[in-house]
């Protein structure tokens, strides 16, 4: 069947200023389709708001009525066009063809006929316009939308409303990729055969920039984004799910090891995820795929590594070197050619001697791209013939019976040419820059370099690596910063260990971040916060590493200083990671009674945030003496209020109000922190009056510090507690946290917020209004694999409940109901009691023993489907 949705755009805004004039024009609108529906034999079988579905046997007959509808309607009006399998179920048809047309409708603007490709394939005579693939809301793979042009239609409209912005983290290729295509072509049909494929090779062949080649040719392909792992920067391969977790948002579930929480976290994600750089940590990132193909059969995988991972179903395919068999016009050669004209302009007219002394160079260099572009650098100082006369010295590898040797000596060799090249101070800065993880910015190479270092001639220095190609450089975020490949990181770190500088230096790399934390903390602490939480995510890698330095050389001052500051930094963007540094830390700091032992112990007790609650209380109630004691130092910015957490929830409030209480009296709490924690724990105690008195002054006090996350925390707690006397103060006050918290990137109060929202509008305001709210929680909540998706969940429950739908409320509320949404929510309670009445018992529980037994990724597409379709019945109403 091919089906036709039509929509009026602009409704809402029309019938709120002339109600009247849009009841006429309506009635009008109505009698226009249909008449032009069932003239071409269609039948127009249901009304959706304003607009109508039509089913047509014929999928011409389905685009004449709707180029008619168009010529005659006089409201803008957008239609969408789709073919497929459909159920007639009494009279009305299901399937995902309607999804289809829906979207293709939805993409569209008043005027504007769409058609999917699925109706163009089968139309002949009709003049369509391509609008290329597009991806569109709730739809798997992109398709191809035409656009019908007829006399009498408007021609030029905006662009399409489509999902074309892939999310994900890949990012646009910095340069070129010449002589791949046959290995492209290879890659990209292979991994639509097959969900794992594994690219083979020796270092410098190329195979992390064919990898994000094919990565970014089928980024349309997956609805959820291409997400890239670049696991040189990873040397523990216990860190692997960390490193994999923090890329992509996720958190540790209870009960769940972290592996076993991404690949939960990834159920039902059509996304293709890019692990670089396996050879050092094979066994780590094949249990990780491994783990993530057993749940998720939509996940699909591409890993470059010097040797297969071991998977059972993994397709190895090899990177060649370049093609060199066709001199002059091989592979080799125009790449050599491309990358010599970028740094002398004077390559691109070449005498016939030179010529051929490019050819002999890549000929020599076996085709290896990295050597390739480390012999064309030199091209700014240096002539091809001298390059190529300098071979026989710098690689005799390379030459007579020797050239049988393992490839990656090969690639060495032409790393080491380029080395001994540099100056001594070139050389150093080279090789003490292989210590970081992640890439590194000026200040922190500074840091590296040596004792009194200018900045200018580091500057100098880095420049003239980069030159090179030795060092990589990314300007994309607005700041520079510089990274290696990991052949060359390896080769510069293996001349740090000769010198016997390693050590030394890791130490340094070590103390420079750990001694970051007064700055940051102070950036942190300012109206400049954003630019601390952006530090945070670039220099998490380092962090790691630093700490991972820190804490296994003994240094605790130095681990301790990086478990905080990341801890304080990656609870507010969801980043629980920190929060096992300062747990790890515990034992050897109370066995030497470390002077920051007590913020150790604050940091560790909201590892509750990532579901290990009975952990947290521990923590708690080992912290709380401790902080009273004043021995073991101050917690910074009155974050010791944070204590209370785990109590609230199992359900002793009462303990948080007391410990809250007894931080107040002593007069520390500088930025609110703790007056707010007291009225969360007073709301959760269900003492609403006292909980009101408390936030007497909150949100000036915040204020006053010019901290966003003190003035977002402080709205939100203040909105939560006027949320049942005063609803519109409320909404305004936690509305203002959710703006200042995505304005600056704090994922806490950005995603509760949103949840607080939903709850109040779903009480007190409007329901589409909740939706919406509800819905961005439950995303960013999902997508984290947090546990604390049921709050949200729950607050839909209660809209479901409000709204009538009794079946969808009960089915989530099985799911929902946990600790979590028990504790301290009476109106979920409420709602439950009720969705039971009118039920009854068994009804009630057959549907929420169903929703129980969904997984989260189950239950929140049945969220969002339910949340469609009352979207569209409270839009017809």
């Amino acid at each position: 069947m091919t089906f036709l949705f039509t929509d009026i755009e602009g409704s809402t805004r029309r019938w709120e200023s002339d109600a009247a004039g849009m009841r006429a024009a309506l009635a009008a609108h109505d009698e226009v389709l249909h008449h032009a529906i069932e003239a071409r034999g269609g039948w127009l079988f249901k009304h959706t708001g304003d607009g109508v579905l039509a089913a047509f046997a014929s999928p011409g007959s389905a685009v004449d009525a709707a180029v008619a509808a168009q010529r005659a309607l006089e409201l803008p009006v957008r239609m969408g066009i789709a073919t497929g399998e459909a159920e007639l179920r009494g009279d009305d048809y299901f399937g995902p063809v309607l999804n289809r047309a829906a979207r293709v409708m939805s993409a569209g603007h008043g005027g504007q006929v769409l058609l999917a490709d699925t109706t163009a394939g089968l139309l002949s005579g009709v003049d369509l316009l391509s609008l290329g693939q597009r991806r569109l809301r709730d739809l798997s793979t992109a398709i191809e939308v035409f656009q019908v042009r007829a006399d009498g239609l408007r021609t030029e409209f905006p662009p399409l409303k489509a999902v074309d912005s892939s999310p994900g983290n890949l990012r646009p290729a910095a340069s070129s990729l010449i002589g791949r295509d046959s290995e492209i072509a290879r890659v990209i049909a292979a991994l639509r055969a097959h969900r794992l494929v594994t690219l083979t090779g020796v270092g410098g062949v190329g195979k992390t920039r064919l990898a994000l080649e094919v990565a970014t040719r089928l980024a349309g392909e997956f609805f959820d984004g291409v997400w890239v792992f670049e696991l040189a920067a990873v040397t523990d391969p216990a860190s692997v799910p960390d490193a994999v977790a923090v890329a992509l948002g996720i958190t540790q579930q209870p009960g769940k090891s972290l592996t076993q929480s991404i690949a939960a976290a990834l159920d039902n994600r059509v996304r293709l995820l890019v692990f670089d750089n396996c050879e050092h940590l094979i066994d780590a990132a094949a249990d990780l795929i491994e783990a993530i193909r057993a749940e998720s059969a939509t996940v699909r995988f591409l890993a470059t590594s010097r040797e297969g991972l071991g998977i059972a179903d993994e397709q190895l395919q090899t990177v060649p070197s370049l093609g060199v068999e066709d001199g002059a016009d091989s592979p080799a050669v125009a790449l050599f050619t491309e990358r010599a004209c970028s740094v002398a302009q004077h390559f691109s007219s070449l005498s016939k001697q030179e010529s051929a002394a490019v050819q002999e160079i890549c000929r020599r260099l076996d085709g290896i791209p990295l050597a390739i572009e480390l012999a064309a650098s030199r091209m700014s100082s240096m002539t091809a013939s001298e390059v190529r006369d300098r071979l026989d010295q710098r690689f005799r590898l390379l030459v007579g019976t020797r050239r049988g040797l393992e490839r990656h000596q090969t690639l060495r060799h032409a790393v080491s040419w380029s080395y001994d090249l540099l100056s001594d101070d070139e050389r150093t800065l080279l090789e003490r820059s292989s210590v970081f993880a992640g890439g590194f910015d000026l200040e922190s190479a500074c840091a590296v370099a040596g004792a009194g270092a200018d900045e200018f001639a580091v500057l100098d220095m880095l420049d003239a690596l980069v030159r090179k190609s030795l060092l990589v450089v990314d300007r994309s975020a607005g700041r520079t910063r510089y990274s290696m490949l990991e052949t060359i990181r390896q080769f510069a770190e293996e001349r740090l260990v000769d010198r016997g500088e390693a050590s030394t230096i890791r130490a340094e790399h070590a103390r420079h971040f750990a001694g970051q934390d007064a700055k940051i903390l102070a950036l942190w602490d300012s109206l400049r916060q954003r630019e601390a939480f952006e530090w945070f995510d670039v220099e998490v890698a380092n962090l790691r590493a630093a700490f991972r330095w820190t804490a296994d050389h003994g240094d605790l001052d130095g681990a301790t200083a990086i478990a905080i500051l990341g801890s304080i930094l990656g609870i507010e963007t969801d980043n629980f990671e920190p929060v096992t540094w300062a747990e790890e830390l515990i034992e050897p700091a109370r066995t030497v009674g470390h002077s920051q032992l007590a913020a150790l112990y604050v940091m560790a007790a909201q590892c509750y945030h990532a579901g290990r609650i009975s952990n947290a209380v521990g923590y708690s109630n080992e912290g709380q003496s401790l902080v009273d004691s004043d021995e073991f130092g101050l917690v910074p910015f009155g974050h010791d209020g944070a204590l209370g957490g785990p109590w609230v929830v199992i359900g002793e409030s009462e303990r948080a109000v007391e410990w809250c209480r007894s931080q107040l009296a002593r007069d520390r709490d500088t930025h609110g922190f703790i007056r707010a924690n007291l009225v969360l724990a007073l709301i959760f105690a269900d003492r609403a009056v006292e909980a009101i008195a408390a936030t007497e002054g909150l949100v000036e006090t915040a204020e006053a510090t010019d901290n966003p996350w003190a003035i977002s925390f402080a709205l939100f707690v203040y909105g939560s507690a006027h949320s049942e006397t005063d609803p519109p103060r409320a909404l305004a006050a936690v509305r203002r946290s959710v703006a200042i918290a995505t304005e600056v990137g704090i994922r806490w109060t950005q995603t509760y917020g949103a949840g607080m929202l939903a709850r109040i509008e779903a009480e007190y305001g409007d329901p589409a209004a909740a939706m919406d709210y509800a819905e961005a929680a439950i995303r960013s909540l999902h997508d984290a694999g947090n546990p604390a998706v049921r709050v949200p969940l729950a607050v839909l429950v209660a809209l479901f409940d409000r709204l009538g739908r009794y079946e969808s409320a009960a089915t989530i509320a099985g799911f929902a109901m946990s600790p979590l949404t028990t504790t301290g929510a009476p109106w979920f309670i409420t709602a439950i009691a009720h969705i039971r009445g009118v039920l009854g018992e068994p009804e009630y529980e057959s549907l929420a023993r169903k929703g129980a037994a969904m997984t989260t990724a189950g239950v929140t597409s049945h969220a969002y489907d339910q949340m469609d379709q009352t979207r569209a019945e409270l839009s017809g109403k």
